[in-house]
Parts: C-alpha cells; sequence; structure tokens
C-alpha cells in the first residue's frame, strides 16, 4: 500500500474543496495553502517573496543577515536559519516546498537536499552551475517524485505560447536562423579590474562567507564577490548568457522543438572572465526540418542593424529575439516574450490579429510561481518543470562552457563530454568542497 504523502493529502483536501458536497466552501480549502521554506531572501527574492507571503511561510534561510532584516520582519514567526541543511534537517518533514533565490553556484545543493527530503522545489534560473547538475537535478525531480519548476517566469507567458502555436500552424514557415540579444552585463559591472580585484577585505559581521562560498573553492572575501557582481565570475555565475539567455531563448528552442546543439562557436570583444560575446549554436536537423543557427549577442556586441524591425533599438534596447521565418519573422523585444509581433505592414498585423491561429496549448493561470503551486497542490505539470527546462538549462551551459573556453566546441550529448578536451570535460562536472557533494548515488 502506498504511503500517504502530505501532498496527497493537500490534493486530496483541494478536491474536496471544489466538491458540490463541500459546505460553505467556494474555494480551495485552507489545507491547500503550502508551508514554504526560503532559501536566499534578498536580492532576486524580491520579486518572489511577496508571493511567497500569500502562503505559510514557517523557515527563511539566508547567509547574510543584512539583507535578509527586511523579508525577515515580514514574517516574524518564522524561524530563521544561515544554513540550508539544518533548516531542512529540522524542519523538513513540515515543508512542502522550497523557492531557490541563492547564487547559481548554489543553486543545486539547495535544490537536492530539498528532493531528498521530498520537499518540492522552485529554484531560479539558470537551475545549475555545471552540466553534469542539470542532468541530475532531472534524475533526482524523477526519483524523489517532487514538483519542480525552473523560475524562467516566461514559459508562462502568453507570447511563448503564441510563438509556438504561430509557428506549428505554419505562419512562420521554416526557420533556419535565430537571433537574441541582451545589453548585459552593461559597461559599469563589467570591469576586469574590479573583478579581478585580490585585495583582501574585511567579512561584514553579518555574513557568513564561508556559507555563501558553499561548494566553491575558499578565496577571500570581496565586495565584488558579495552580494556585488558575482554573476560575472564563471565560479559563482553564469554571465549574462545564463542569466538572461534562459529568458530570451526559450522562446525559440520551445518553439522550435530544438534539441541540443552539435557545435557552438563563439567570438569576443574584450577581455575578461565575461566577455562582450557573440555565441552561435549550431542545432541539426530535425526530421524533415532543417538545421538552424541561434546567434546570442551579449554586452556591446549586437545584432546587424538589417537584422532589427523598425524602430531600430540599437545600444538602448534591452534585448530581444528574432526568429528569420521563411514567410514571416517573428520577433519581442525585452528579456520576456511579453509582447510577440509579427514584422509587416500595420494594416496587415491588424487584420492577422483579427484570425490568429487556434490555440493548442493550455494557458497558465496566474504567475509561474502560482503554477508551480498548483502541482503540488492539484496535481498539475507546471509548465518549466525540470523534465523541460534541465533541458534548456543544459543548453545555456553549454553556450557559457564555449565562452570559457575561449573557441568553437562540439559537444557530444549522448556521452556528456567535448570531444578532444579534456580542460573543458573536468569543468562539465566541477569539484565541490567537503560536505558539499550531492547527487552522486542517482548515477548507480
Amino acid at each position: 500500500m502506498k504511503k500517504l504523502t502530505r501532498r496527497d493529502f493537500i490534493i486530496a483536501s483541494s478536491a474536496a474543496a471544489i466538491s458540490p458536497f463541500a459546505i460553505g466552501k467556494s474555494g480551495p480549502s485552507a489545507n491547500s495553502q503550502l508551508n514554504l521554506a526560503l532559501v536566499g531572501v534578498g536580492g532576486v527574492a524580491k520579486w518572489t517573496n511577496p508571493w511567497a507571503w500569500k502562503h505559510n511561510v514557517i523557515a527563511m534561510c539566508d547567509v547574510d543577515q543584512e539583507r535578509a532584516a527586511p523579508a525577515y520582519a515580514e514574517v516574524p514567526n518564522a524561524e530563521k536559519f544561515r544554513d540550508f541543511r539544518v533548516m531542512f534537517d529540522k524542519l523538513g518533514k513540515q515543508i512542502d516546498g522550497v523557492v531557490i533565490n541563492t547564487p547559481d553556484h548554489t543553486h543545486f545543493p539547495a535544490s537536492i537536499a530539498a528532493m531528498e527530503r521530498g520537499i518540492h522545489v522552485f529554484v531560479q534560473k539558470p537551475a545549475t552551475h555545471d552540466i553534469w547538475q542539470s542532468r541530475t537535478l532531472l534524475k533526482a525531480a524523477r526519483h524523489y517524485d517532487v514538483v519542480t519548476q525552473m523560475g524562467n517566469q516566461g514559459h508562462a507567458t502568453e507570447g511563448i505560447r503564441l510563438a509556438k502555436e504561430w509557428y506549428d500552424a505554419g505562419v512562420i514557415g521554416e526557420v533556419r536562423e535565430v537571433i537574441a540579444w541582451t545589453n548585459r552585463p552593461s559597461s559599469a559591472i563589467y570591469n576586469s579590474n574590479i573583478i579581478h580585484t585580490t585585495e583582501k577585505e574585511i567579512i561584514p559581521d553579518t555574513l557568513d562567507w564561508d556559507l555563501w562560498l558553499g561548494p566553491t573553492d575558499f578565496r577571500y572575501y570581496s565586495k565584488w564577490y558579495a552580494p556585488g557582481h558575482w554573476r560575472w565570475r564563471f565560479d559563482f555565475g553564469s554571465g549574462a548568457l545564463g542569466d538572461i539567455g534562459c529568458h530570451t531563448l526559450d522562446t525559440a528552442i520551445w518553439a522550435l522543438g530544438l534539441g541540443m546543439p552539435s557545435k557552438i562557436d563563439v567570438g569576443f570583444h574584450d577581455e575578461g572572465d565575461q566577455p562582450n560575446s557573440l555565441v552561435t549554436y549550431h542545432f541539426p536537423a530535425r526530421g524533415q526540418q532543417s538545421p538552424v543557427k541561434v546567434k546570442w549577442y551579449e554586452g556591446l556586441s549586437r545584432p546587424p542593424v538589417d537584422y532589427l524591425p523598425e524602430p531600430k533599438p540599437g545600444a538602448e534596447s534591452e534585448g530581444g529575439l528574432i526568429m528569420v521565418g521563411s514567410k514571416q519573422t517573428f520577433y519581442h523585444f525585452d528579456m520576456r516574450p511579453n509582447s510577440v509581433k509579427l514584422l509587416m505592414p500595420k494594416e496587415e498585423w491588424r487584420e492577422f490579429r483579427q484570425t490568429l491561429p487556434k490555440r493548442t496549448i493550455p494557458r497558465i493561470k496566474g504567475s509561474i510561481q502560482d503554477d508551480w503551486a498548483r502541482g503540488i497542490t492539484d496535481g498539475t505539470t507546471p509548465c518549466s518543470n525540470f523534465e523541460v527546462s534541465t533541458k534548456l538549462n543544459e543548453m545555456i551551459l553549454l553556450g557559457v562552457l564555449a565562452q570559457r573556453a575561449g573557441h568553437s566546441i562540439a559537444w557530444d550529448e549522448a556521452n556528456m563530454n567535448v570531444p578532444g578536451h579534456s580542460e573543458l570535460n573536468s569543468i562539465i562536472k566541477q569539484p565541490v568542497r567537503e560536505g558539499w557533494s550531492y547527487g552522486e548515488d542517482l548515477w548507480s
């Protein structure tokens, strides 16, 4: 007989709440409110914390007490921790789900530590810091049978669904080339003299620096790491591609049904750990569909103006994506597909909007966090669960791998390696400090 889990109980309670025989209740019962834990409550968490307050936040964890203070004040009765491992050990049986808003290098250990205890996981993008972790994360989600979601918010939008529906209906035609760009990293942030500082600084009293480092090798504290610009250091982050690529490239990867690239080219415009670069993914043909070349421009790199719809966004544009089709050119500005269009005269566009292709993809009600919560309470499948998002995650990290290499690389998907490059293969699975090893048993 299957053991009844809290998730089973929540789903059953929610179903009862919407039953016509549930007298006096018009919606989900109180039992459908989730017991949440939050890991990382400063920084980017400001976008997810207000959503979490709608649920029952029973625990919060952050290595920096000063940055955590505003969130801690919102839920004074929640237990506070610095180490998520201690939190899960103490309260794991009471926690339904965890929202992880830490720097990239601690996404994976926090996620696995939660899943090992049967806790459902929402983690920011990129979901992991290396490719081995990405595949292990999917193994863990399957093994522990938990509800998962990566925080690429654009995957819950109307725009990404329109993109796929238009492509599937033949409106766009055959796509052989995709162009995407972001203005990050900005010149104010991207400064190699700052990023490579070796000056020893005093660790703030409110910060547990050793816990902030987590699985990475020890190095002296610098304000340019925490809370500064860790994202532009490969030790901790994944650069502009890991930061924004999970948003912007998702539209084309999902709409076109692209798998893994067979080759990635990279070109640089300057020096440093996180260069202003052009990354080109080469995707092989899929059945009757042609090969696709996906170009990613970042920082000072920009697509040639001929690619860009009017008005020319130039340096002022935060970013965007263009799919060049044999029939129509699809595009959106900004990092997410919040407003999608076809490149055509205004009158034709107005006419097209009156005769849109039939909707074939379910729409998401509310936010991507709401979608995840429904997966826990109702048993539905979240839109960017790890079955979907770890493939995008791996593709993004392959581009980061090419940036780190500084040259073109081929990719052997089946064997998870770069043929002929042992030095790169050594960072497909990065070494970790003692006490931070997770997921090894899932490969046995």
